[in-house]
């Protein structure tokens, strides 16, 4: 009988410690939604680079790798970076339709940020010598897309380059769109101007859309003559923090790491002050409300998961591990199973509770059983991401969240779970330990 309760012992203390954790198949039925319905300009951008964080990370500016990546690419990631080249293809191919020379952005748009978003995709593409192969001239594409930025978008006195076409306007969006693509440009072209660029802009779009008097979180839409939105819309949040990790990546794996130590460290503190800002707000059920300081607005699982994602990255590029805690239950809150009634601890010095089921595993073209996804294998509830203050259905950018969070979390056990140490989850693991040790001790007992 003895050995009977040890043997479940450790059974269950081994179902604790699994993390709960997207299946293959799941992340495939996520990785189809996306490709289906993204046909906007920045869930182009969104889509490549979920793409290369989850499949192709050495081509990835967050991952371990030295920016610039390897001209030549490794033969088993060759189909993973397929469909990032096929973004960048479709577009070039589309903009050289269009007969206009000069500079343009890549797409057309009412956005004059959003279009910039593909370009690291397109730098990519001409970097590895995809050009060679189908004739395109990606290098053009995206310098003409950069000339467009800085000669034709209309920008603020102290030199912010607006998100608008229509109207000098900062959208918080942005810093996700436009300073990702300075920052690659800069080191591919060892151009360190450009890629001090980067930091300027997030430095003054920070300037005017952080809003001290609400705890540092960001307002979504400042300047203008219409539209102007002075809430703290959660998904903006998160696209800025999102934004700023990428540039901080891009810089601590470039050849010019020292020669900004002190915009590294600044962009680090930013995303910080945004985790502090937005996690003081997260509710028991895992889910930030819309905007985040207004409980009238619904719960929206898109931004949840892109700011967790952000957590990981921190912890992985600034040793920073404040809010991996909460980042934790949050994860665990998105795939969680269906009919499981979440409460997290919401506080980041309080420890993730343990486990208590794991995913299940999707099928076919489905995806079953969990709380937070529709069979059809979309995140949610979701804002609709064509219409900031409501609530949609079926967003192309969440289900890009997703598989950033995704490669975000398996990147950060893959590194050892830094932060998560002195949490509950750590209870199991010594628990483990000493059962496995006793384990003889108590079969000479028995014997």
């Amino acid at each position: 009988m003895m050995l009977f309760f040890v043997a479940g012992l450790l059974l269950g203390l081994y179902g604790q410690v699994r993390a709960q954790n997207l299946a293959s198949a799941q992340i495939s039925v996520i990785s189809e939604r996306l490709a289906q319905s993204a046909v906007h300009s920045w869930e182009y951008g969104a889509r490549a680079e979920a793409l290369l964080e989850l499949n192709a990370p050495t081509y990835s500016v967050v991952s371990f790798d030295a920016v610039p990546p390897p001209h030549s690419i490794p033969s088993n990631i060759t189909s993973a970076l397929c469909e990032v080249f096929t973004i960048a293809h479709n577009i070039v191919v589309a903009r050289s339709l269009s007969n206009i020379t000069g500079p343009q952005p890549l797409i057309a748009d009412t956005s004059a940020g959003d279009p910039a978003s593909i370009g690291v995709s397109v730098l990519l593409a001409n970097w590895t010598g995809q050009g060679a192969l189908d004739g395109l001239d990606y290098a053009g594409a995206a310098q003409d897309q950069l000339h467009y930025l800085f000669q034709n978008v209309s920008k603020t006195e102290d030199g912010a380059f607006s998100h608008r076409v229509d109207q000098l306007q900062l959208w918080s969006d942005s810093v996700y769109m436009v300073p990702p693509f300075l920052a690659y440009y800069g080191v591919l072209t060892r151009n360190q101007t450009i890629l001090g660029e980067a930091y300027i802009q997030i430095r003054l779009y920070r300037k005017y859309l952080r809003d001290t008097a609400a705890g540092n979180l960001w307002k979504h839409i400042q300047l203008g003559q219409t539209g102007i939105d002075d809430g703290h819309w959660s998904t903006g949040n998160a696209w800025a923090a999102a934004g700023i990790i990428r540039v901080l990546g891009t810089i601590q794996r470039s050849p010019f790491a020292n020669s900004f130590k002190s915009q590294q460290n600044d962009l680090a503190h930013w995303v910080h002050e945004i985790h502090g800002a937005m996690y003081s707000h997260i509710n028991s059920n895992g889910l930030f409300y819309n905007y985040a300081d207004n409980n009238t607005t619904f719960y929206d699982a898109s931004s949840t998961a892109l700011l967790a994602s952000t957590v990981y990255r921190l912890s992985l590029l600034g040793n920073i591990h404040t809010y991996i805690p909460l980042a934790e239950q949050v994860r665990k809150a998105l795939l969680a199973s269906a009919g499981t009634i979440v409460s997290i601890a919401t506080t980041s010095t309080m420890p993730a509770p343990s486990t208590t089921s794991t995913a299940l595993a999707g099928t076919g073209t489905t995806v079953s059983g969990l709380l937070h996804f529709t069979p059809e294998g979309w995140l949610t509830p979701v804002v609709n991401p064509y219409s900031y203050g409501a609530q949609g259905s079926d967003s192309p950018e969440a289900q890009a969240f997703i598989l950033e969070l995704q490669a975000a979390w398996r990147d950060w056990v893959a590194d050892g779970a830094q932060g998560a140490n002195s949490a509950r989850e750590a209870r199991p693991h010594v628990l483990m330990i000493g059962a496995i040790l006793i384990l003889p001790w108590l079969m000479m007992v028995i014997t």
